[in-house]
């Protein structure tokens, strides 16, 4: 039988992901359920990026639906659920976010398109302010302006890898950026689509940079000091997203053709010196 803990600390580890080196310093239980959060996310993500058909992508969200279920009702089948069932039990985690952010994955079925800011806010608050929130009661808190924080951190991430992320997801036949500022900027989705940079493309992305920069500045803002050490996890990942997002803008926002990335040993190295700045 598979050690659900087992099981959720090698997705996490396998994924490569920034989230992994943000939680590494955590105590074990800590650590132990943001690791399973991160690998439900992971598996809902993988069910909409993995599977091309369309019909059997939804019945595995369905699918996912009925594990929420069972983590709170009954018995889980698949051992992420089984290890969020455990850790529920200390680290108690509302029914409701976890399915919302289903409701994003879903989001991604539906539509490959944002008419405007709006559209494209609730689809980063399901799919990543929602995790903020999620793992901000994981890390714990004393002051609810904690989950202001945490919303708006999330915020930034998703936009951080919104704008990372432009070329993989255009090849996807997905555009995240808004419609209305494609136009604005006078950026034809097709451009995007055929991977062809141009001067309006790189000023549309320094817009889009300067909104994610808002959001982490404006989190930063609402952290309040009582909370600031056991939120630490969250300052190591926007340590390590803003040094991404830096990185692409010093590349001249290459990113319809390229992926930029950070080393392992640089996210190692900016994780431990915001772990010790506190």
């Amino acid at each position: 039988m598979t050690d659900p803990h087992a099981y959720c600390q090698e997705k996490a580890a396998s994924s490569g992901s920034s989230f992994y080196y943000s939680f590494m310093f955590l105590p074990p239980e800590r650590r132990q359920a943001i690791t399973a959060l991160y690998a439900f996310c992971r598996e809902v993500d993988d069910v909409v990026d993995e599977c091309h058909d369309m019909q059997i992508a939804q019945a595995k969200l369905d699918w996912w639906r009925m594990q929420v279920a069972q983590i709170y009702d009954g018995a889980p089948e698949h051992p992420v659920g089984q290890a969020l069932q455990q850790i529920n039990k200390q680290f108690p985690l509302p029914r409701e976010q976890l399915l919302e952010i289903i409701d994003g994955m879903q989001m991604d079925l539906q539509q490959t398109r944002y008419l405007d800011w709006k559209a494209l806010q609730l689809y980063c608050y399901r799919v990543a302010s929602v995790v903020g929130l999620l793992s901000a009661e994981i890390f714990g808190y004393t002051n609810r302006q904690t989950l202001k924080y945490a919303h708006d951190l999330g915020m930034a991430f998703q936009l951080t890898n919104i704008i990372r992320d432009v070329g993989e997801d255009a090849r996807r036949g997905r555009i995240y950026l808004p419609i209305d500022e494609l136009q604005r900027f006078n950026v034809p989705a097709r451009q995007i689509l055929d991977g062809q940079h141009s001067d309006n493309f790189r000023e549309l992305m320094a817009f889009q940079t300067q909104r994610a920069r808002q959001f982490y500045d404006q989190a930063f803002a609402q952290l309040p000091d009582e909370d600031r050490k056991t939120q630490r996890p969250g300052l190591v990942m926007a340590a390590i997203y803003r040094t991404l997002l830096d990185e692409i803008e010093a590349d001249g926002f290459q990113v319809l053709d390229r992926r930029t990335s950070l080393t392992p040993l640089r996210k190692i190295w900016i994780a431990g010196r915001t772990w010790l700045r506190g």
